[in-house]
């Protein structure tokens, strides 16, 4: 780890599947160093991965194995900007169909446990937008979406 700060998560033994998964749907993304157990220990066996160092979206991140009784809530969740619909879909399907959970107003849980919100920047300007009248009618529209739909935005924000 070459930075100030890497994010640390914590897996009950999927570090390596999940840094793995991470690193093939997102792009800026790679593996970096596996550290393996050198012997049995209470929970594992010699050969397990420990920790897996990876880089997520230009971000570095730490993958820990530990105890199974350590989850993940929607207390953190990582927010993927995306520039289109294409974009939108492409992570969030490959979040969904390979064991994710949709949530709500842009928010998917992996089948980690991990949260992540897909937010189309379209949406944040809608909601951050000078016009009050346009920040409501996006915030109205969000909320009647799971997967955000950027052309339906696009229209909250004309007022059509």
């Amino acid at each position: 780890m070459a930075g100030k700060l890497a994010i640390c998560l914590w897996f009950s033994g999927a570090a390596e599947e999940a840094a793995r998964f991470y690193c093939d749907t997102f792009p800026d993304s790679e593996m970096g160093g596996v550290n393996r157990a050198p012997a049995d220990y209470p929970g594992g066996k010699a050969g397990d991965a420990l920790t897996v160092g990876f880089t997520l979206l230009g971000q570095e991140m730490l993958g820990l194995n530990g105890a199974a009784e350590n989850t993940f809530t929607d207390a953190v969740s990582f927010q993927v900007f995306t520039d289109s619909q294409e974009e939108t879909d492409r992570y969030w399907n490959a979040i969904e169909s390979n064991g994710g959970s949709p949530m709500a107003c842009s928010w998917i849980k992996d089948r980690f446990g991990v949260r992540f919100q897909i937010v189309p920047r379209i949406l944040m300007q809608g909601l951050g937008h000078e016009d009050a009248a346009v920040r409501g009618r996006v915030f109205t529209a969000m909320q009647q979406m799971v997967k955000i739909d950027h052309a339906a935005v696009e229209a909250a924000i004309a007022g059509e």
